[in-house]
């Protein structure tokens, strides 16, 4: 399966931006309640706007949900050493408590007269207090170090678990941006198909909407028709809805998917009904032909020149159809009984399915 691109984690700017297109009502991008070209163009436009809004909020939403994996993890990793940090104070308030104690049994020190007479020289008794400072100091300074590095850890486990609950609480809202925007493209998606069945039952097709496509230059020649999808029924398949084997290849989209050409090449044909529903017929150098099929909106006229990966109409389930798919063919002629597998014609143009 394909996947869009991932962005950099969602900006304020940009989720205020998307809680505004959240908050603004349907006849905003000029749905309306009657008939004719205007309502289909606003409607078509509304879905591919909200199309491109779901992906990004979903994109968004996974770079957050990834982020906040990562600063829950440094918050893990602060509090373990934290409690390293801590077990290492306790033993050195063990072995001070032991220091202590044993001072305490033996009346805090040896007079003096005493420690003269038990060692072996002056010298030595000299020696050995200054062994006994020694290491009080050093194990005072071990416990000091050791509290300066539990507040530091203690910090930087403060920092981090903020920083982590901060993103939780961001991905909450983006989450619930995300479900507002994908139950109003479900709604939009809904009322497109039904106009593309009208169409379809009327035999005329409402008109090409042209689509406010994202600019985006493609480096190669050949482009799949859509860019995020699944592979489903293959050419030559049987199944009983075909007088005979499948002469194309289905992609599993769900429906208002802009629909692209595969590559440069003229629009010969536009048509509403007939199994195949709405379908557009593109001529590309070298004799071939293209056919997308089962659409629910059309972005383009006959006889207009198209370009590799341009938006000529939006996907759907109209005509011989069982669910939201793209019918897509390549043929040797305008017309079906022509077809040619598509799969390894599309590889053999740097185009692999996957």
């Amino acid at each position: 399966m394909r996947s869009f691109r991932r962005h950099p984690l969602l900006a304020p700017a940009l989720l205020c931006a998307l809680l505004l297109l959240v908050a603004r009502p349907a006849d905003a991008v000029g749905v309306g309640d009657g008939d004719g070209i205007g309502d289909s163009s606003g409607l078509s436009t509304q879905v591919a706007q909200l199309y491109e809004d779901a992906a990004l909020a979903t994109q968004q939403y996974e770079a957050g949900r990834q982020e906040a994996e990562v600063r829950r993890a440094q918050a893990e990793q602060a509090q373990a050493l934290l409690d390293g940090e801590r077990r290492e104070i306790a033993g050195l308030h063990d072995d001070l408590g032991r220091m202590a104690r044993a001072q305490y049994r033996t009346g805090g020190a040896l007079p003096v007269a005493a420690q003269l007479i038990l060692a072996d020289s002056p010298d030595a008794l000299m020696r050995g207090q200054h062994v006994l400072a020694q290491a009080n100091l050093a194990l005072a300074d071990s416990v000091g170090r050791s509290r300066r590095a539990e507040a530091r850890f203690a910090a930087d486990e403060e920092k981090a678990k903020a920083a982590w609950q901060a993103l939780e609480k961001r991905n909450t809202e983006l989450a619930a941006v995300k479900d507002t925007i994908e139950r109003k493209l479900e709604e939009a998606r809904g009322q497109l198909q039904g106009q593309a069945e009208a169409s379809v039952a009327a035999g005329s097709c409402r008109g090409s909407v042209r689509l406010d496509q994202p600019k985006r230059s493609f480096t190669q020649p050949w482009v799949a028709p859509v860019e995020t999808y699944e592979l489903s029924a293959g050419f030559g398949s049987g199944g009983d809805r075909w007088a005979n084997r499948h002469t194309g290849q289905d992609f599993a989209v769900p429906i208002g998917t802009p629909v692209r050409a595969v590559g440069a090449g003229r629009v010969v044909s536009v048509s509403c009904g007939g199994a195949f529903g709405i379908e557009i017929v593109i001529r590309h150098p070298g004799g071939y032909y293209t056919q997308y099929a089962h659409l629910a909106a059309v972005a383009v006229d006959q006889g207009e020149r198209v370009d590799t990966g341009q938006w000529i109409g939006q996907s759907g389930t109209t005509g011989n159809s069982t669910g939201p798919h793209l019918h897509f063919e390549v043929r040797v002629t305008p017309q079906m009984g022509s077809a040619v597998d598509p799969v390894p014609w599309l590889a053999a143009r740097g185009v692999p399915l996957a």
